[in-house]
């Protein structure tokens, strides 16, 4: 890609995304199982614009449909990152951020409060996402993301983390499949209830295939895939993100840095955020 061209891309994309409003997304029926992003994915393959690209500390060499295939590209973040140049992120290209605000059912990511505010600040869309801890209820785990994150209803839907807590120091239970589903679907429920919009499922392979929470309904999902696209890895199962790397390289961010895309266009992402 040439220079200019990029340029021109870092600052239509953005103003593209910000510059749609609507009413608040309880307004709008949940949709089917993440239908509306993937069923997106085909009208993106025609759009013969260049699309954000960013460096990876540990490339992948992806076989068939790659990531910068794909129009619209986030983060996600935590303390991890440390503090973050917000403005030099918007400029960057980043569509969206995902910022950790809790974990299980009393701890909460240090850095939250900065992340969410300095987000806002630069106009980088912003959503909150919880880490799933299986020694607490889901019921004292969604009262403490409420506690934490705000209501507001130009933020992204929330985000529920699924994985094994495989390097947990206090712990590492895993319930069997149907505790996980009926736990998940209690959370999501409650969290609905509170902030209008359906959370997005964010999970990873060995999580996925041993729990089958891809059955759950009226779920968007969030799929980690650092070495195949997830019509491979996850087949058969429709998503609205795949975060593709977890070594990305992105302007403002000192280290590595997690990398997502969405399944749609930027007119298809305007309309999702709605």
């Amino acid at each position: 890609m040439r220079f200019a061209v990029v340029q021109s891309l870092i600052v239509l994309l953005p103003l593209l995304v910000l510059g749609c409003s609507g009413p608040e997304r309880g307004d709008y029926p949940a949709p089917p199982a993440a239908s509306r992003a993937e069923a997106a994915v085909a009208s993106s393959r025609s759009v013969a614009v260049p699309f954000p690209t960013f460096g990876d500390n540990n490339p992948h060499p992806w076989d068939g449909r790659a990531p910068s295939a794909y129009a619209v590209h986030g983060i996600d973040v935590s303390r991890w990152q440390g503090a973050i140049d917000w403005p030099a992120v918007r400029a960057s290209g980043v569509a969206f951020a995902y910022i950790k605000a809790t974990e299980g059912g009393d701890h909460t990511d240090p850095l939250f409060p900065d992340n969410w505010q300095g987000a806002a600040r630069a106009g980088v869309p912003r959503g909150a996402y919880h880490f799933y801890y299986f020694c607490r209820s889901a019921e004292d785990q969604a009262r403490w993301f409420i506690q934490h994150v705000p209501r507001d209803p130009a933020a992204l839907p929330p985000v529920l983390d699924l994985e094994w807590n495989h390097r947990s120091p206090t712990c590492t239970l895993r319930p069997d499949p149907a505790t996980v589903r009926a736990e998940a679907a209690r959370f999501l429920d409650i969290l609905t209830a509170h902030y209008g919009q359906r959370p997005v499922v964010y999970t990873t392979v060995d999580f996925y295939r041993e729990t089958g929470i891809g059955a759950l309904p009226r779920t968007e999902f969030w799929l980690r895939s650092v070495a195949g696209h997830p019509s491979t890895v996850y087949p058969g199962q429709r998503w609205s993100f795949w975060q593709y790397t977890g070594t990305g390289v992105v302007p403002g961010i000192r280290g590595p840095v997690d990398i997502n895309v969405f399944a749609g266009s930027v007119a298809d992402w305007a309309r999702w955020r709605r």
